[in-house]
C-alpha cells in the first residue's frame, strides 16, 4: 500500500477515494483520463459488519475502478493519531477486500475543513451539508492527489 506520494507512478483510470469517519464513509471517483473528481455516495459505516467495505468493493467493480485514496487525517503538528489509526485500519480491511486494486494514503488535513467552506458558499447548510459533506471531502481528497499526480 502507498503512503501518501505524489501517486506519479500510480495506475491510469479511474481512481476512489474515501473520507473514512465514525458514522459515515464519504465516497469519490475520477474520470477515466484522472482529471476531474466527482461525488459519488455516502456510505453508513459499519464497523462491526463492514457492509459499507463491501459496497465501497461492489462500487469499485461497477465503475472498473483500478486504485483507491484513503484519506488520512493528520494532525496539524503532522502527527497521526487516533482517526488516522481508524483510517489505516479501515485502508488494511478495503485492501484485503479488493486486491490486487491498490490503496494508497493522503494526508487529507483540512479536506473536510475546505469542503465544509465551499459547501456552506454555495448555500449548502444543516442536515443537507452535513448529508454531503462526505462526499465532497472524499472530492477534495481526490482533487488533490489527481493534481499532485498530474504534477508529477
Amino acid at each position: 500500500m502507498g503512503d501518501g506520494g505524489s501517486g506519479a507512478n500510480e495506475a491510469p483510470g479511474v481512481w476512489f477515494a474515501v473520507d473514512v469517519g465514525t458514522v459515515r464513509v464519504g465516497v469519490a471517483r475520477c474520470d477515466p483520463r484522472g482529471v476531474l473528481a466527482v461525488p459519488v455516495a455516502t456510505l453508513r459505516r459499519d464497523a462491526r459488519g463492514n457492509r459499507d467495505i463491501a459496497e465501497l468493493a461492489d462500487l469499485l467493480v461497477e465503475h472498473e475502478a483500478v486504485g483507491v485514496v484513503v484519506g488520512l487525517p493528520r494532525t496539524l503538528a503532522n502527527r497521526e493519531g487516533a482517526s488516522a489509526a481508524m483510517a489505516r485500519g479501515y485502508g488494511e480491511l478495503l485492501a484485503a477486500r479488493v486486491a490486487p486494486r491498490p490503496v494508497t494514503y493522503l494526508d487529507e488535513r483540512l479536506t473536510t475543513v475546505s469542503a465544509q467552506r465551499r459547501l456552506s458558499d454555495g448555500g449548502v447548510r444543516g442536515p443537507a451539508g452535513r448529508a454531503v459533506i462526505d462526499q465532497a471531502a472524499a472530492v477534495e481528497l481526490l482533487q488533490h492527489w489527481l493534481d499532485l499526480r498530474r504534477r508529477g
